[in-house]
């Protein structure tokens, strides 16, 4: 299928690694012109070159998903984009009777507050062109919590409610608003939060990759062009009539409806 994004721009952000790099390569080989949006300028950079030899356009935009100021930065360099993919890396696992109240405000910045501006900042383009897509990276623990990440079960729970809100208000101009809640990807993320329970259970990292894959009905953890290749569909014209909506993108393993 044809997605019609050829000369469409993109904007990514945490597009170094993992699910935000692998939307990011999906949408460039549908012919958008990307901006690449993280810390790591190496790794940005690194996917440029490598992208580049392949055909593909692609811009690197350092900055920090926690500092407005470098955000602003970045979209000046790179321009107002018709695809806003919001993405930022997970917090850290927690005791949810112990987070400190400075962590709470740093991890509400980047996960909530930084994505709202960054989503209003782009929005008057989207309407005033007829077109737009917001799309945000969450996770399946907004329908099912999971006990050890608690920040991250309380701030995207957060982002949806205003996200849901927004869909409705800007449906009209053609603006869609949705969220992906990914469930386990084999991604760098995924390793460090299989790290950190090995180590609490005192077992090996393979049994609780194990474990964890026997819980999801595919039996495995998804790969990021899989995860991405729905984010392109969602991000692309031919989904004009989805909007407001949560995509569990997790092998069947939420088991709410």
């Amino acid at each position: 299928m044809d997605l019609d994004l050829k000369n469409k721009t993109a904007l990514v952000c945490g597009a170094s690694q993992g699910l935000g790099a692998a939307i990011a390569e999906a949408l460039a080989r549908e012919g958008c012109k990307v901006g690449l949006l993280a810390r790591n300028a190496d790794k940005l950079n690194r996917l440029v070159t490598d992208w580049g030899a392949q055909g593909m356009n692609a811009m690197a935009l350092p900055a920090n998903m926690g500092d407005w100021s470098q955000i602003e930065a970045a979209v000046s360099a790179f321009g107002m984009p018709d695809i806003l993919i919001n993405n930022s890396g997970g917090p850290p696992p927690v005791d949810v009777t112990k987070v400190e109240p400075d962590l709470w405000r740093r991890q509400f910045e980047i996960m909530v507050l930084n994505q709202m501006r960054l989503t209003e900042l782009v929005l008057p383009h989207m309407r005033a062109q007829g077109f737009g897509r917001i799309l945000s990276v969450a996770s399946t623990s907004i329908v099912e919590p999971f006990a050890s990440l608690a920040i991250s079960n309380s701030l995207r729970a957060a982002l949806a409610g205003w996200m849901k809100t927004l869909a409705g208000q800007v449906a009209p101009d053609g603006v869609t608003v949705n969220m992906l809640l990914p469930g386990s990807f084999a991604t760098e993320r995924i390793d460090k939060l299989n790290a950190a329970e090995a180590e609490a259970r005192g077992v090996p990292v393979s049994q609780i990759v194990s474990d964890s894959s026997g819980d999801i009905p595919v039996g495995r953890y998804g790969e990021p062009a899989e995860f991405a290749a729905v984010a392109a569909f969602l991000a692309s014209p031919k989904a004009s009539y989805v909007t407001g909506q949560m995509i569990r993108i997790d092998g069947g393993v939420t088991k709410s409806l």
